[in-house]
């Protein structure tokens, strides 16, 4: 394999890292920020009611995340890690198939946002070290991750809900979402074998490698698993404190590496969100909508996503809707498309440090989402 030159890529200037505010956007920051005023002089709350709507145990959780990811970059094993990779990959294709697979496994078994926070970082590392195309690898990862979670109750929340509400055994569930997630696994793969070319990987000019740090990379990794403990104890709080305490006691430049748009933007999303759900003309609508069971819950689901996120709207609609396996399957789906459909669309472009992030994302998503759509809608209607 040679990768000494670099031919010419299809792709945009936007597969380019860049700076870290640049991802997803933070116009869409403000949008929610004028979103929220607006609701303020609608809908007057008391300011404690305003702070009850944001989940705070996901955006603690984020922040823990954040900072643990921060130390795992700094310590310069993600940059040893993508050499290694690189030396064994031996086409863009080839790598996109690997990521895209890893993505959707491992979000499977430690849920959609962990799978990212794993492979995002290493995702742009390697498109610093050689030519890829970083904005369609990230997207394709992001609609991996929404695939891929989709089969387990634990892969991400909106399962984990409807699976409690569902009474399946946990084999029972994954039956019951296993052929809406082959569906969405075989149009993935479709994907990416369109979408990336059997290019030769080129190296781009090699500059000093960052020494590793093992020490901090231990040290992440020891709040890594301690902190998932917390998490699973309901101890968000304790971890958190450990988390950024140690930090800022052992490598506070970890600290300042956070993206503290992205936890800004995750809890404006609850409140504007949740404040858009409970407006007395959307919960009429659904009322007089039949969207009961079959392919209008279904369908219903998919709209939902778009306009509040997957899983307000398997939350939303649970009331609306007797056929579950319709709702967890539209609820699925409706990750893809808008950015707004799963937060994993949105961690997954600030992670990456996208310019232009929104704009390739939905430039792929959503002609995804359509064909998903149709395709799963077939699939229950045979």
């Amino acid at each position: 394999m040679t990768k000494d030159t670099a031919p010419a890529l299809p792709a945009s200037s936007s597969d380019d890292a860049s700076s870290p505010h640049e991802g997803g956007g933070n116009g869409l920051l403000w949008v929610l920020v004028a979103v929220a005023v607006a609701f303020a002089f609608l809908r007057p709350r008391a300011p404690m009611d305003w702070l009850r709507l944001v989940d705070w145990q996901t955006v603690g959780a984020l922040a823990g995340l954040l900072a643990i990811t921060q130390g795992v970059e700094k310590s310069g094993m993600l940059q040893a890690t993508a050499q290694r990779l690189l030396a064994r990959t031996h086409d863009q294709r080839s790598l996109a198939l690997l990521l895209t697979a890893s993505a959707a496994l491992l979000s499977a078994l430690v849920t959609n946002d962990v799978s990212l926070f794993l492979l995002v970082p290493l995702t742009r590392v390697l498109a610093n070290q050689a030519h890829l195309p970083l904005a369609r690898l990230v997207v394709l990862q992001a609609l991996a991750v929404n695939a891929g979670s989709a089969l387990t109750p634990i892969g991400n929340p909106q399962n984990l809900y409807l699976w409690h509400r569902s009474g399946e055994s946990f084999f029972g569930f994954m039956g019951m979402m296993g052929p809406t997630v082959a569906v969405m696994l075989f149009w993935l793969f479709v994907a990416v074998w369109l979408l990336v070319p059997r290019t030769p990987i080129a190296l781009k000019p090699a500059s000093e490698a960052a020494a590793v740090q093992p020490r901090l990379l231990a040290l992440a990794g020891v709040l890594f698993v301690g902190f998932v403990v917390a998490l699973d104890r309901h101890w968000l709080l304790a971890g958190l404190g450990v988390v950024f305490g140690v930090f800022l006691v052992t490598y506070p430049r970890v600290l300042r590496g956070i993206d503290w748009a992205l936890l800004a933007i995750i809890a404006l999303m609850f409140v504007d969100l949740r404040q858009l759900a409970e407006l007395p003309a959307v919960t009429a609508l659904l009322g007089h909508w039949p969207i009961t069971e079959g392919w209008r819950a279904y369908l219903a689901a998919i709209v939902t996503s778009q306009f509040i996120s997957n899983v307000p709207a398997a939350i939303l609609l649970d009331s609306h809707v007797r056929d579950l396996p319709a709702l967890a399957a539209g609820v699925s789906v409706g990750g893809f498309g808008c950015v707004l459909g799963s937060l994993a669309n949105l961690i997954a472009l600030r992670l990456a440090k996208l310019p232009n992030g929104l704009r390739e994302f939905h430039r792929i998503s959503i002609p995804f989402l359509l064909v998903c759509a149709a395709s799963a809608v077939l699939l229950r209607l045979g």
